[in-house]
């Protein structure tokens, strides 16, 4: 039997190059689009009911963590969380006002929902870094120079501060230009800066005046640190002075390019 002729095998060609008709998409019947529609709404009405009408996303615990001086039960109290409440519907913002306000102690909270019955309360304290006495107690006072709780009994390891500012002269002329406030953060940022190792021994940061800062250790040696400027020079200046001059009983490295040591 012949094969296809080359005519045959060209019209062949041709056909196969000729692309399959196109399937128009019909539009969605209306029927269709109404069936859709209403499962839409009855889809959001459920998960409306859901998180506020249903028994099933309430608030059943809060848990706390971070906390050091405060309990978890004083947290608990102060931020009154609604249980009960839908949990979507919780006010984490008006929380986390409440326990600022009610809690000095806290410098930070975070306040998150836990699906599905969970409010999570993850607390910073305030870290003290000088006390002040008063009638007796202890103010504490922490690295931004706000006072925010007062104790009974004074925590181990930080410094007091002392403001002995006289009622005339140039101290008080520096309490008026820069204030109490302005004295008091100017003690943290030495505080701050004083070398680990004397950091342990110092019992009391006295400020006669924006620049005249000085230390007092637990064995009586004293520092006239100055201002809080140069903090960082001035502790490696420190750093070596004791090391060079052990024996002796007051150091200045108020000007740390020019360290001065005394006593014996």
């Amino acid at each position: 039997m012949a094969g296809p002729t080359t005519a045959e095998r060209g019209e062949r060609q041709q056909e196969s190059s000729v692309p399959p008709p196109v399937r128009r998409l019909r539009p969605p019947r209306p029927r269709t689009i109404i069936i859709l529609a209403v499962a839409l709404v009855l889809l959001g009405a459920g998960g409306v009911w859901a998180l506020y009408g249903s028994p099933w996303l309430r608030v059943e615990r809060v848990s706390v963590s971070g906390t050091g001086v405060l309990t978890p039960a004083q947290v608990r109290e102060a931020a009154d969380v609604p249980l009960g409440s839908p949990l979507i519907s919780v006010d984490t913002d008006a929380i986390e006002a409440r326990l600022l306000r009610k809690l000095p102690r806290i410098d930070s909270v975070d306040v998150t929902r836990s699906w599905p019955h969970g409010i999570g309360l993850k607390v910073v304290e305030r870290t003290p870094v000088l006390i002040v006495e008063k009638g007796g107690k202890f103010v504490e006072v922490d690295d931004d120079g706000v006072r925010f709780a007062t104790v009974s009994r004074a925590p181990k390891g930080i410094p007091a501060l002392e403001l002995t500012l006289p009622e005339s002269g140039s101290a008080t002329a520096s309490l008026r230009r820069f204030g109490d406030a302005r004295l008091v953060r100017e003690a943290v940022r030495v505080a701050g800066d004083i070398p680990a190792a004397v950091a342990r021994t110092t019992r009391t940061v006295k400020v006669r005046s924006y620049d005249d800062i000085s230390l007092e250790l637990s064995d009586g040696r004293t520092v006239a640190w100055g201002s809080g400027e140069k903090g960082a020079a001035k502790a490696r200046t420190l750093t070596a002075l004791l090391k060079a001059a052990p024996g002796a009983r007051h150091f200045d490295v108020s000007v740390p390019t020019a360290p001065a040591s005394s006593g014996s």
